[in-house]
């Protein structure tokens, strides 16, 4: 049986943690707002570059996108993995690499080949392991994400799939739903599917853009445009999520601290009542004795 010193310091080092895990849900509850106000105003250029682009795809101008077409030539698939760069924030990246997985396996049993973009170390970590072609990364971004250091990665798949050297391009991470609810997300990026592109549902006629200088132009600069803003809001997204779970795991880590704390204090209670009532029974017996 521990002794009473020994359970003191156990106390003591599950106090030291806990007030670790609260100072942790602190900064992660400071840092959730900021995240989410950058996701949400992020939102609007995303839907209204949708709306464009979902026009563009009704109206069958001449010209149509590399993007638009599809490909089934190279047996070749990316995939653009977005996770988090620290720990610590419950199982939202085993969610999101797990349904990852479940689609690696898929197309591998297709007789697909793979390469990646990860966005993240947790992501670049798991992709090293599992011995996947890692083509290009970005990590250590911060707490707000910079679309300059998004392009350069991810445009190593965008000019691979208008080159024709892949079928499609995935992307993976985290959508932020509320606080205590983040849902992992596998959509396809390449090519643009009617149902990524939304018709407007609020005009029945057909009508097409002015185009200026010309429609190439136009409809190149601006699909380039909106797959940005879908992995950029992607990234928004996951980076709200890890700071909600963040700040859930730690608060449940505070919780169960203080639970092995008064289990502890219980324990020492009881071991230092015990030690009494041994001391008292021995000073009976002796003076019985005499």
């Amino acid at each position: 049986m521990a002794t009473g010193k020994e359970i003191r310091g156990k106390i003591k080092s599950v106090e030291n943690t806990k007030k670790i895990t609260k100072a942790m849900e602190m900064v992660a509850a400071s840092k959730m707002r900021k995240a989410q106000d950058r996701m949400y105003a992020a939102r609007p250029y995303s839907d209204k570059i949708r709306n464009i682009a979902s026009n563009l795809s009704q109206a069958n101008p001449e010209y149509t996108h590399p993007f638009m077409v599809k490909q089934n030539n190279s047996k070749n698939v990316g995939f653009i993995v977005v996770t988090t760069d620290k720990g610590l924030c419950g199982g939202m990246n085993t969610n999101s690499l797990r349904l990852l997985t479940a689609k690696l396996r898929e197309l591998e049993g297709q007789g697909n080949k793979v390469q990646a973009v990860a966005i993240g170390n947790k992501g670049l970590g798991f992709l090293h392991r599992i011995g996947a072609k890692v083509v290009a990364h970005a990590v250590q971004l911060g707490d707000t994400p910079h679309l300059d250091k998004l392009i350069g990665p991810v445009k190593v798949l965008l000019d691979a799939y208008q080159e024709g050297s892949l079928d499609a391009v995935y992307l993976v991470y985290t959508k932020f739903i509320n606080t205590m609810k983040q849902e992992p997300m596998l959509v396809q990026l390449l090519p643009l599917s009617s149902d990524r592109l939304e018709a407007d549902k609020t005009g029945a006629h057909d009508w097409d853009y002015i185009y200026e200088p010309d429609v190439q132009s136009v409809i190149d600069e601006l699909l380039v445009r909106y797959v940005e803003a879908l992995i950029y809001q992607a990234v928004a997204e996951n980076m709200a999520s890890e700071q909600s779970a963040r700040m859930v795991a730690m608060k449940s880590a505070s919780d169960n601290a203080g639970n092995v704390i008064g289990e502890l204090k219980l324990v020492y209670n009881k071991t230092r009542q015990a030690a009494i009532t041994k001391e008292l029974s021995e000073i009976v017996a002796g003076a019985a004795a005499v």
